[in-house]
């Protein structure tokens, strides 16, 4: 009986994931999504941006790449397109470039993106940050160990999903207490003793107008994607961001 009830438990998770797979391919299918990068090479975004696209690609989307802000101004592009991900740490944007990208997600385009690619992207725009919900401060101690803890695990972003460690750097931010956090983390202040237990958000969703945002602080270098729970909520989080009728 124990062995039956293994078996089906089994069948079940793995029929599970195979539904939600199907899911992704059936939202992001035919969707225009423009993936934007630039900012510090320290967080290898042209390497993001190729791996992001192929994934995209792989579910039949159309996907144009730009290395410019300046792409936000460009009407014909903008006006069609469905999900923007973004990958510019720190930088600097054209005011005009900000409310042409500000005016899209409030009309409802969405927005995906993570680590300093979005969440420390244009550090003197206070507007950009209210958008995104958060914003970078530090990592302390740099390259640490630490515990993503998934806090709804209900959640289509990490349904499935289990707590998970990994050697990255575990960013410590100003968030907006509006966010749906999905995922956290706990400092040990091993570095910064006055921050011990403190409780940091890792993955949020949250609306911006009509447009929907997903974050993640996962992703300092390419190799951290290679983690299956990391690259797991970073694509269904885009799947989340693009659809209109995913809460």
């Amino acid at each position: 009986m124990k062995k039956r009830n293994q078996f089906t438990t089994l069948i079940l998770c793995l029929l599970t994931q195979f539904l939600l797979a199907q899911s992704e391919n059936d939202t992001i299918k035919n969707k225009n999504i423009l993936i934007v990068y630039g900012g510090w090479l320290g967080h290898q975004p042209e390497v993001f941006a190729s791996k992001i696209a192929n994934w995209l690609e792989a579910q039949e989307a159309n996907v144009t790449i730009s290395k410019s802000t300046g792409i936000y101004l460009d009407k014909t592009v903008m006006n069609k397109t469905d999900l923007i991900i973004q990958h510019i740490t720190m930088s600097t944007i054209k005011s005009s470039e900000f409310k042409a990208l500000q005016n899209a997600v409030a009309n409802g385009t969405g927005l995906a993106g993570c680590h300093g690619g979005l969440g420390d992207a244009f550090r003197n725009n206070t507007e950009y940050q209210y958008m995104i919900g958060g914003q970078f401060v530090k990592h302390p101690g740099g390259q640490v160990d630490y515990t993503v803890k998934i806090s709804k695990p209900e959640h289509i972003i990490t349904e499935g999903v289990k707590d998970f460690s990994l050697n990255s750097e575990q960013y410590y931010m100003h968030v907006d207490p509006s966010i749906n956090v999905i995922a956290t983390t706990v400092f040990n202040g091993e570095y910064d003793p006055w921050i011990e237990g403190i409780e940091m958000p890792v993955v949020w969703t949250k609306t911006y107008g009509k447009g929907k945002i997903f974050y993640s602080s996962l992703g300092h270098s390419a190799d951290i994607f290679e983690i299956p729970e990391v690259w797991k909520i970073m694509t269904r989080g885009v799947t989340w961001a693009v659809s209109k009728n995913i809460n």
